[in-house]
């Protein structure tokens, strides 16, 4: 079947049949979108494929959870639910309060030949309530005020285009800074991160 004819929100009515393969192309479709955000967090200290992990379970809640009579698109609705999964991983992580992080799973694995895939399993929780979603995404639009604040004029073009997806060296091209500049600047931003959690 070809997705790709399709929108997002009618793919979402074909989940809602029972079409696992519509599942899998909104996942890989998606995928970006999910290492997009890590790359946003990673500054904060996590390691990149933990993240990548968690913004999957989120875009996989979102999947479930969407309702084709929202009047937020589906790629909001997702963006939203990614970065709050991320996010409440990263503040349970600092908190200590348990190792998330630390213990995961496929979610193309059985525990035995007679048991489903994971992922067949996965429901979505209460923590996709479009309430608690909004309330979370005014955090992290609030801890990235305080970050634009508290950056110097480097940091911030560090920070932007890092997030564009730049490498060091291309950072430090396009600056015209060394790489070993670039880098201390990230180390800063990391710290400023830090702080501000």
């Amino acid at each position: 079947m070809n997705f790709e004819q399709y929108t997002d929100e009618e793919i979402i009515l074909l989940i809602k049949e029972g079409n696992q393969d519509a599942t899998e192309y909104l996942l890989k479709k998606y995928s970006p979108l999910v290492r997009k955000s890590t790359r946003t967090l990673y500054l904060i200290g996590a390691d990149t494929e933990d993240l990548s992990q968690e913004g999957m379970i989120g875009l996989f809640k979102a999947i479930q959870n969407y309702q084709t009579d929202n009047s937020a698109s589906f790629y909001t609705f997702a963006k939203i639910c990614i970065d709050r999964q991320i996010y409440s991983a990263i503040k349970a992580s600092n908190r200590k309060k348990h190792s998330p992080l630390n213990s995961y799973i496929s979610f193309y694995s059985r525990g035995s030949e007679d048991e489903t895939e994971l992922i067949n399993n996965l429901e979505a929780g209460n923590d996709s309530n479009p309430e608690h979603v909004i309330l979370d995404k005014e955090n992290i639009s609030y801890i990235e005020a305080l970050l634009e604040e508290c950056l110097s004029t480097l940091e911030k073009a560090v920070f932007h285009l890092y997030l564009d997806g730049k490498s060091y060296s291309d950072i430090a091209a396009s600056l015209n800074k060394p790489v070993k500049s670039i880098d201390n600047a990230v180390q800063r931003i990391r710290e400023k991160i830090k702080k501000l959690l």
